[in-house]
């Protein structure tokens, strides 16, 4: 009986093994403080955006760029949105936004659409050279889009040419009406060559995120599939796609935020007045008619980032989630 009650005496003396940390540890308090200050670093600047939108131009000039808006005018807004010049045009930022948004759908899902199957294949259907196949492409992730401009406008501008000698031959054999072989295939200059454009240089990233994601679903799955009888789309329908949901949602804010917040395929590859958003802000922002108006540039510059800010706010959490999962594989 002694012996016996020894344990039990033992776990009734107390807790053992280490005491549990305090919340205002050193250690804790430094964190937090770093976090604190780059927290308030980046923030600042924002603060700073928002409060002068606000604020009318007399009241700008006094000086204090932190100060609180005394009259609070959404003036600044309503000219940013409809009215600020971007150019030949004073139209303000629509134009640009819808722009923007004709070239964001199509481009995300062209891009995501492609990327998902070729991660696919490159995972679970692996053929001769495959690996080569994927080392090629990855080596484009790393080729600065800078040297790439010059020969992507001249491959934009013969694949219309040779599209439109097409097109013209094929239409002049099917009718022998004149006028309606006219028509013209046009990429370089055009918002549908853009979107070529973002999905094509959008593609290694994307391909790395989706293979290294599927090759981390158990084998065991494709295997029972494979065994089932189920093809190829059958595994990506039924069974890769319903459990790639975090993943998707890497791959859109990937996409939206970096096809929304180009400038440089924006300026070389349209024109004026299919320009995108980014291009009209820096018309707006860079124009040298006129009073420097810095509440309607703060509000165009607010206005342009709404759209990648609430997406990565909506689907943050699985944002994160979908970085962590396509990292266990690679």
């Amino acid at each position: 009986m002694k012996a016996a009650e020894d344990p039990v005496r033992g776990q009734l003396d107390g807790p053992r093994g280490a005491r549990p940390k305090r919340n205002l540890s050193r250690r804790n308090i430094m964190l937090y403080g770093v976090l604190i200050v780059v927290a308030i670093y980046y923030l600042l600047p924002l603060y700073v955006m928002i409060v002068t939108s606000l604020k009318t131009m007399p009241e700008i000039r006094l000086g204090n760029v932190f100060s609180l808006p005394k009259d609070i005018t959404f003036q600044p807004w309503v000219k940013a949105w409809a009215e600020a010049c971007t150019g030949v045009n004073c139209d303000g930022l629509s134009r640009g936004f819808w722009n923007s948004v004709r070239i964001l759908i199509p481009s995300v899902i062209l891009s995501i659409s492609i990327a998902c199957v070729s991660g696919y294949a490159l995972s679970k259907w692996k053929f001769k050279g495959s690996e080569v196949f994927f080392t090629l492409l990855l080596v484009g992730a790393f080729i600065p889009y800078q040297v790439m401009l010059y020969p992507v406008v001249i491959i934009l501008r013969d694949v219309g040419t040779f599209l439109t000698d097409i097109w013209q031959g094929t239409c002049g054999f099917f009718t022998s009406a004149e006028g309606s072989c006219r028509g013209r295939v046009q990429l370089f200059g055009s918002l549908s060559g853009l979107v070529i454009v973002h999905s094509i240089f959008g593609m290694p990233i994307l391909v790395l995120l989706f293979r290294n994601y599927f090759a981390s679903i158990p084998e065991e799955l494709f295997k029972a599939a494979r065994v089932d009888g189920a093809g190829f789309w059958q595994i990506l329908f039924r069974i890769m796609l319903p459990m790639s949901l975090p993943i998707l949602v890497v791959a859109i804010i990937l996409q939206v935020t970096g096809i929304w917040n180009d400038f440089l395929f924006g300026v070389v590859y349209t024109r004026a007045e299919q320009y995108p958003m980014t291009v009209q802000l820096n018309n707006i922002v860079n124009s040298v008619q006129g009073t420097k108006e810095y509440n309607v540039n703060m509000a165009a510059t607010l206005l342009t980032g709404l759209v990648p800010l609430a997406i990565y706010f909506v689907s943050g959490k699985l944002f994160v989630r979908g970085i962590a999962a396509g990292a266990v594989k690679g």
